[in-house]
């Protein structure tokens, strides 16, 4: 009888590959499943919500400045839609249609600040106008089964504002109106409840799909990564970024966030970076805006490593919002990364870090500062922590020099970042006393020292524009508005992402998003209930540095907090308090991973693989947002091309903004990317000393005191746009000698300014 090892199982009964082929034959009915399901989804082409129309004015013949669908009428949509900026008076019209699933009268009550109106079927239903204090008004009106159509109408007047409306059946209680019930074309409601039901499926098949393929996608991805897992993780991060920011990735060039002035402050930064530093660095903070102030990129962030990383598209000739658009993707990309080699590196363990990785680069903070290319590059941050905790544990030169490095490249990030990053740090070093404590003093103290000198040599030229700025122009926060703007607990429950929006968020969510995620938070409970958070010296750290962010965010609610702000000047920076939550979500970020850690040692091994792949994609489905709302960039116009080759030019765009509209001055800075002139109007975080000034004498364009106040500024080329003015203006414009109309683009006129005493 042939010994056992060497009986050989026939291939067609051997486990292994029986049970892979039931598992590609169930991968390709899954996939053919998802296939026929979402074609059934589009061929029912039913989108759930109202049509919403957002405009800037309470003027009703004012032009309407984005379209969108909402799938709510909410403070809490009305204030994502206009990105957590909306203006000081604004309107918002939405229409379409409302399926009522059994006939009857109903109630519908409106809560609002200040005024708006319900009309069903174009009969007014509940009229709550005017400017008032939030106050409820209802109305009943009989309807039978079926779509009716619906119109709200809501403006607000002046400073903070409410809105909600909810209904009721034949008396019952008032309730939400469930956003599924609303379409923006008129639709049946057997399509709509087959919509829904079909959503559902789609979803739960896509889960199937993810956990049948998950195995198989493990089994590759350990291959690579056993060889290349640094590139590996790299890869598995960019990825994520693709989907977690679609459809950015489609259309990088066309696609952009430039409905919020934010957005197109920033895309001029780096734009203006790659400009200047290759021309003239020494003057690098001389930007072209607010004419003609000095130090102007200091009035915001000026983001030099962003603008390193998108110098290179910037110089081949892309475009400032393609160039931005990259930069952004590579943010959530390297953050995530850096995370996760942090974590692999204390734990050992990939999967922790990947983990991490993904809570930290996809988080509710970072999505709701889509517009703030600043806050998204936070992938030096762990690296810090590593280097800090390597002088601590073995405090050697080149481990502090390692620390100064990334510390310096994190804060030329952001000024914010590099204060919550030195606040991480200095909460990190207090926990572990017992390795600088006693005879470690002189040495670990001497390598920090080293650090912090490295840092503050290079920091320095960048750092002193901006204390020029702050005593000329005083922008820093004092400890008021520090009280006034500390966070509520409502913000650490408030997210971006659908499916805890859906199920809870949406109560608390008001344009402030810290929450960590559930699965996160049972993750860092796992390693505190199992004690991992306070055995592990790494732990402890990250531990502390939650803590530290969470009573920072509250300002002075947190006792101490008005002294240390008084001592520190790098807290008087911080202008938004609550965002030192960002190190809240750091913490469990990294918490999680060792959480990851404890949960790993209680599951067969065999089954890890699965557990890491499902874990993975629960953690990317809570926390997706996609697909994200995009507004179209069609380019600059070509108008202003025409100025880049003439000398001396001082440049102004009209109508001229101040400190109340002062973000219609936004696309005015993106339009002078095409010729780089000196201009007067500017955009950015507040109105610099003497600003308003100039605006309010050059309003009086095209009158002789505006044009002698331009004339006065020493401005020799107006741009003009008509569609604010009027085609009457041009009559105007063209009967004063001083002006000579030199182009005309669309609604775009260009003019040369003679000035005053010239011949004509």
């Amino acid at each position: 009888m042939p010994a056992l090892s060497r009986v050989r199982i026939p291939s067609c009964i051997n486990p292994d590959r029986d049970v892979h082929r039931s598992t590609n034959v169930w991968v390709i009915v899954l996939v053919c499943a998802c296939a026929a399901i979402g074609m059934a989804r589009l061929a029912l082409d039913i989108e759930h919500g109202l049509a919403a129309e957002y405009f800037d004015e309470l003027d009703p013949r004012a032009e309407r400045l984005f379209r969108m669908v909402d799938s709510h009428v909410s403070t809490a949509q009305v204030t994502a839609s206009w990105l957590d900026n909306p203006p000081v008076a604004f309107r918002v019209r939405w229409s379409g249609y409302l399926n009522v699933r059994e006939g009857g009268r109903y109630t519908f009550a409106l809560r609002s600040d200040d005024g708006s109106t319900l009309s069903v079927d174009g009969q007014m239903t509940v009229d709550n106008g005017g400017r008032h204090a939030a106050q409820v008004r209802a109305g009943t009106i009989q309807l039978d089964e079926g779509p009716h159509a619906i119109r709200i109408e809501f403006a607000n007047e002046v400073g903070g504002f409410d809105l909600d409306w909810s209904w009721a059946h034949e008396g019952a209680v008032l309730a939400p109106i469930p956003s599924w019930l609303l379409t923006p074309r008129r639709a049946g409601l057997a399509p709509l409840v087959t919509a829904r039901a079909l959503d559902w499926l789609l979803w739960a098949v896509l889960a199937a799909t993810a956990v049948a393929v998950a195995p198989g996608c493990v089994r590759v991805a350990r291959a690579t990564a056993g060889r290349f897992p640094r590139a590996a993780a790299l890869v598995f991060f960019i990825a994520l970024t693709l989907a977690e920011t679609w459809p950015l990735a489609a259309h990088p060039a066309r696609l952009s966030r430039n409905d919020n002035g934010d957005t197109v402050v920033n895309e001029w930064t780096i734009a203006w970076v790659a400009h200047q530093a290759p021309r003239d660095p020494l003057h690098l903070y001389a930007a072209n805006i607010f004419y003609p102030r000095t130090n102007t990129l200091a009035y915001s962030e000026s983001m030099l490593v962003q603008a390193a990383m998108g110098a290179p598209l910037a110089w081949l000739g892309a475009s400032p919002v393609l160039t931005y658009n990259v930069v952004l993707m590579l943010g959530f990309a390297l953050t995530g990364w850096t995370m996760c080699l942090a974590i692999q590196r204390w734990t050992g363990d990939w999967s922790a870090g990947l983990v991490s990785g993904l809570l930290l680069a996809f988080n509710a903070h970072s999505f709701t500062r889509l517009p703030h290319l600043q806050a998204l590059h936070a992938e030096f941050l762990p690296l810090s922590m590593v280097a800090l905790d390597a002088v601590l544990r073995d405090p050697r030169v080149g481990h502090a020099l390692r620390l100064g490095m990334y510390f310096t490249l994190q804060a030329l990030t952001s000024v914010y970042l590099l204060v919550f990053t030195a606040s991480a740090m200095a909460a990190a070093a207090l926990v572990r006393p017992e390795t600088w404590w006693g005879r470690r003093f002189t040495p670990v103290v001497s390598r920090l020292l080293l650090a912090a000198i490295v840092s503050a040599i290079v920091l320095f030229p960048y750092l002193l524009p901006y204390w020029t700025v702050y005593r000329q122009q005083g922008v820093a926060t004092g400890a008021a508005t520090a009280t006034s703007s500390g966070a509520i607990w409502a913000h650490y429950l408030g997210t971006p992402s659908r499916i805890d929006y859906a199920v809870f968020s949406h109560k608390y969510f008001a344009g402030v998003a810290l929450f960590p995620g559930v699965i996160g938070l049972v993750l860092t409970a796992l390693a505190l209930g199992t004690g991992q958070a306070f055995r592990d010296a790494r732990a402890r750290m990250c531990l502390r540095v939650g803590v530290c962010g969470l009573a920072l965010s509250f300002g002075n609610k947190t006792p101490g907090y008005a002294a240390l702000h008084r001592v520190l000047p790098l807290l008087q920076a911080v202008r938004d308090v609550p965002r030192f939550g960002y190190l809240v979500i750091f913490a469990v970020s990294a918490l999680a991973g060792f959480g990851v850690v404890g949960l790993r040692a209680r599951i067969h091994r065999g089954w890890w693989p699965w557990c890491a792949a499902t874990l993975l994609a629960a953690i990317a489905l809570e926390t997706a947002v996609a697909p994200i709302r995009f507004t179209r960039f069609e380019g600059v116009p070509s108008i202003y091309s025409q100025l880049r080759d003439v000398a001396s030019s001082i440049v102004i765009e009209m109508p001229i903004y101040d400190r109340i509209a002062a973000f219609h001055n936004a696309p005015y800075l993106l339009n002078s990317t095409a010729h780089w002139k000196p201009m007067v109007n500017g955009y950015i975080g507040f109105e610099p000393t003497g600003y308003r000034e100039t605006v309010d004498e050059c309003r009086y364009f095209p009158a002789e005191r505006g044009v002698a106040a331009m004339q006065a500024a020493g401005i020799t080329h107006v741009f003009v746009h008509l569609r604010l003015y009027g085609e009457g203006i041009v009559d105007t414009i063209d009967a004063n000698p001083a002006f000579h109309q030199l182009a005309r683009k669309g609604e775009i006129v260009l003019y040369r300014l003679d000035p005053p005493g010239a011949q004509p």
